[in-house]
């Protein structure tokens, strides 16, 4: 930087490091009204608004100056001059513009020119607002003794980045304190989602960017850049974030692919995402039931939904001879229930069959793109027989030694009943040492048995068809030698099949005294029957891991994304490839890092129950990684979440047999459960999940306990939290849980379910819930609830566990509600014919919307006439957004319209 000098000099001396330094300065001290100016040639603006002025100076301190005038100063004054001519040798003083007086922090004295050691003061100044090509600086000394050692001028700008894949060059920085906006370039192979921006700050900082560039089609973000997608992967769209997987029987066999081509066989619409491809595999684990005429198919989705999720499924029936060498279609007198074409749900009710008939059923899948498939659609076949199933009354007297059972014949049997088998044997013996007796009558008296011994009896009609298959077991005990009462009988409910089929009994025990039957319910195992084990009883818990989950190679395990968070850690989802097997999507709970050997084994312990259910109703383990960090539990993924949000998102959507149909399929899960003898202890609609074929799982066995052998026997917590809302008396009281005390939760499921998510006793306190029900309170049916599942759900709130209906009673008469739609047609009225109330909350309280009093009164609505001709819009404002809620509010002000406001309301 080249200086114009006017009475400076340019000398040497030492700085603070004792380094000889080159400077420019002034001392005419002794002379008044000085006035010396230094000023620099031209300086280029580059393009800078804002400029900033470093300089380094010394000054001798006026005192150190021995005789000088009072005119001595230790100030100096800085100036500038803007001007597009670089080679101005002339400007006039009042042309300049003033940047600052500039003091020193430190002045040195005569002892430091003695030593040649003088301090150096440091300021910065800025001149902002630039706009013409350059400008020259200028140092007025007024009567100081100054030495300028140096002069830096500068300016600042934002440096080069990469951000949202958008790159923003070197951005110099604005005058004064104002943003610079600069617009981002994309990437290579990107494109603009958004415009990308950002502000350069006056400080050189980059601030607040906003938009973003996107990866093109075929290519994915990979650090600041696109890559293109390897071959066998493709990116269809620049709004996708990764190149993904081709679908199943598709390929890409070059880089940068946008979508996969179909196999040879397969196909794709032209409407299909190109995540899409082939049709489907056929159902799987097909299950029948058969009630007499009726028979209850279920089955899973395929293992090869063909990349899709338009999945249906389609019946055909075929009436088949004895051989069934022969089949013809069933006609039009059979009926599929909800429907035989184009469900979405995986289970279906036949009825109007023909009795003792042989029926062949094809379980076929379908998705988008299957009538474009030469090759055979995926179909299951399921063969049944129909009987016909009577209900018939066992009775049975016992004495020390001997048994007399009579039964009532069936009222319409497959042909004559030629006669009745019974055999019997001693409990504690082998089952092959058994006695077989034989009678025409419906009465038979078993002599010859021991006192005080368990015999177990079972029992098989033979008609014209021939014999049936024998039934469940029945234990009974004769008398012992002290005790003989002739008037002791027990009645027991059993089930006989004509022709094929067999007797069947029913457990149920009535012990008839003075003529006033009391019920004993006591459940019997069969032989071979599955009994839950509970992991705590193992001494060491690793083996109960080993024993029922299956160890999977974490590499065998990709995690796509964040789904939730679980107590343990984070719930993940992804894809599980096992050898041999297809990829499948799972969910994937992983234990946070920093756990302690408890906190493992009570993360595994859910695993070690889970792997020991196999029901297609409850969640299914997949298996566990135990042997690397972090642990995980892999489970099947369920695409609809939980029951409660899933409801609660679709409000109003399904029909009654959609409803009772998850009911139904939640039901058949905790008939399983109870018939291992498990107790889940937190039966809600948030721990139930559901799939894409709104197919209900029960999950969750974090609160799960086991029962004892003895039927009365429960288990008792050790404290902790229980779900108030969803736990019956007994076990909110005593901390005892049972199979009767989870029938309490399945009817507030009930409720959730056919109130779609609502908030189970509302807004009232855990405390007043356990008030209300001790009281005899129970919740009343949702808006358009059918009698008899509200009934339903009362039976499952019995005070008295022991009359609560068991999960296989449950499964009945869900079932017989779905054969018979239109059962579930009388619907309960939540609002009353006629009000006796006077004001807007009672009558709140009398339709049970209590809740929302204070909704209505912070919208003005304080008086019964003022609600009259309230609408849907106003209720929306006032965040009564529940469409039961909104339909049953508007309902009960007709009414009000219709009851007149001059009448007592």
């Amino acid at each position: 930087m080249s200086l114009m000098i006017f009475m400076w000099e340019e000398i040497s001396v030492m700085d603070e490091r004792n380094t000889p330094m080159r400077t420019y300065q002034v001392c005419n001290v002794m002379e008044a009204s000085q006035n010396n100016w230094l000023r620099t040639r031209h300086i280029a603006r580059d393009g800078a608004q804002r400029v900033y002025i470093e300089i380094k100076f010394t000054l001798r301190d006026c005192n150190s100056l021995p005789g000088v005038p009072g005119t001595c100063k230790e100030t100096f004054n800085m100036f500038y001059y803007e001007s597009n001519n670089a080679n101005l040798w002339f400007i006039k003083e009042s042309q300049y513009i003033k940047i600052d007086t500039i003091a020193a922090d430190e002045s040195f004295t005569q002892v430091d020119v003695g030593d040649r050691v003088m301090k150096l003061n440091t300021e910065v100044r800025d001149i902002s607002n630039l706009s013409k090509k350059g400008f020259y600086l200028a140092f007025q000394d007024l009567g100081a003794c100054i030495a300028l050692v140096s002069v830096r001028i500068f300016y600042k700008k934002c440096p080069f980045t990469v951000l949202n894949l958008a790159q923003f060059p070197d951005t110099v920085t604005g005058g004064d304190s104002a943003l610079v906006e600069v617009r981002g370039v994309c990437v290579n192979a990107s494109q603009e989602f958004e415009t990308p921006r950002m502000y350069c700050s006056a400080d050189g900082s980059w601030l607040v960017p906003i938009g973003r560039c996107v990866c093109e089609p075929g290519y994915e973000e990979h650090k600041d850049g696109c890559q293109p997608c390897r071959p066998g992967s493709y990116k269809a769209s620049a709004t996708d974030a990764y190149c993904t997987k081709c679908p199943p029987h598709s390929s890409s066999h070059l880089e940068r692919a946008s979508e996969c081509v179909c196999e040879k066989g397969f196909h794709r619409a032209e409407t299909d995402p190109r995540s899409m491809a082939c049709p489907c595999s056929a159902p799987e684990n097909p299950i029948s039931t058969v009630n007499e005429t009726c028979v209850t198919l279920e089955w899973s989705p395929p293992l090869d939904m063909g990349g899709r999720g338009d999945i249906t499924y389609s019946l055909h029936c075929r009436k088949c001879s004895g051989d069934r060498r022969k089949c013809m279609p069933c006609g039009n007198g059979v009926h599929f229930v909800p429907r035989q074409f184009g469900l979405s749900v995986t289970i279906v009710m036949v009825t109007d069959l023909q009795p003792h008939s042989n029926y062949s059923f094809t379980i076929e899948s379908l998705n988008g793109v299957s009538d474009l498939s030469p090759t055979p659609r995926g179909a299951v076949i399921v063969n049944v027989t129909t009987s016909q199933t009577v209900s018939v009354v066992l009775k049975e007297r016992r004495s020390k030694d001997s048994i007399t059972l009579a039964w009532q014949g069936p009222d319409r049997p497959n042909g004559a009943i030629v006669e009745y088998e019974v055999i019997y044997y001693e409990k504690n013996q082998r089952e092959q040492n058994y006695t077989v007796l034989k009678t025409r009558s419906n009465v038979m008296t078993v002599d010859g048995l021991k006192p005080g011994t368990t015999y177990v009896f079972r029992v098989r009609a033979r008609t014209d068809g021939g014999y049936g298959n024998y039934g469940g077991e029945i234990e009974l005990e004769t008398n012992m030698l002290a005790i003989g009462d002739p008037n002791q009988s027990t009645i027991l409910a059993v089930s006989i099949t004509g022709g094929i089929v067999l007797l069947i009994f029913l457990v149920a025990c009535f012990v008839v005294s003075d003529l006033s039957p009391s019920l004993f319910l006591s459940p019997v195992k069969l032989p071979g029957s599955k009994i839950y084990i509970h992991p705590h009883t193992y001494e060491d818990p690793n083996q109960a891991v080993r024993d029922f989950a299956k160890e999977i190679d974490a590499s065998s395990i990709s995690i796509e994304r964040v789904i939730g968070a679980g107590e343990f850690g984070e719930v993940c989802s992804g894809c599980l490839r096992l050898q041999g097997k297809r990829e499948i999507y799972v969910a994937i709970k992983s234990l946070k890092a920093g756990y302690a050997d408890k906190q493992r084994r009570d993360f595994l312990s859910e695993a070690s129950i889970m792997g020991q259910f196999d029901h297609p109703n409850i969640i299914r383990l997949e298996g566990v990684v135990t042997r690397c960090k972090p642990v995980m539990i892999i489970t099947e993924f369920m695409e609809n979440g939980s029951l409660d949000t899933f409801l609660k998102k679709h409000d109003g959507q399904f029909t009654v047999i959609q409803l009772v149909g998850m009911l139904r399929g939640i039901a058949s899960g905790m008939k399983y459960l109870s018939d291992m003898s498990y107790v889940h202890r937190d039966l809600a609609a948030r721990n139930i999940l559901v799939n894409s074929n709104l197919v209900c799982k029960v999950s969750d066995f974090g609160l799960s306990r086991v029962l004892e052998d003895d039927p009365e026997a429960a288990y008792t917590t050790q404290g902790g939290k229980i779900p108030i809302r969803w736990t019956s008396p007994e076990a909110i009281a005593y901390r005892k849980f049972t199979s009767a005390s989870d029938v309490w939760s399945y009817g507030i499921v009930m409720w959730e379910v056919v109130s779609y998510g609502e908030r189970p006793y509302w807004e009232m306190s855990n405390q007043d819930v356990i008030k209300a029900i001790d009281e005899g309170y129970r919740l009343p049916a949702p808006m358009d609830c059918p009698v008899v599942l509200h009934q339903l759900m009362l039976e499952c709130w019995e005070k008295g566990r022991s009359e609560r209906p068991k999960f296989g009673q449950i499964v009945t008469t869900l079932d017989k509600l779905i054969r018979d739609p239109a059962s579930l047609r009388d619907r309960e009225d939540p609002t009353t014919p006629e009000f006796s109330v006077s004001t807007m909350e009672e009558w709140l309280d009398a339709i049970k919307m209590g809740q929302y009093k204070g909704n209505f009164t912070n919208a003005g609505y304080v008086t019964l006439d003022s609600v009259l001709y309230i609408s849907i819009s106003e209720l929306v404002k006032m965040d009564v957004t529940l469409a039961g809620h909104q339909k049953k509010i508007i309902s009960s002000v007709q009414i009000l319209q219709s009851q007149g406001t001059h009448v007592q309301v």
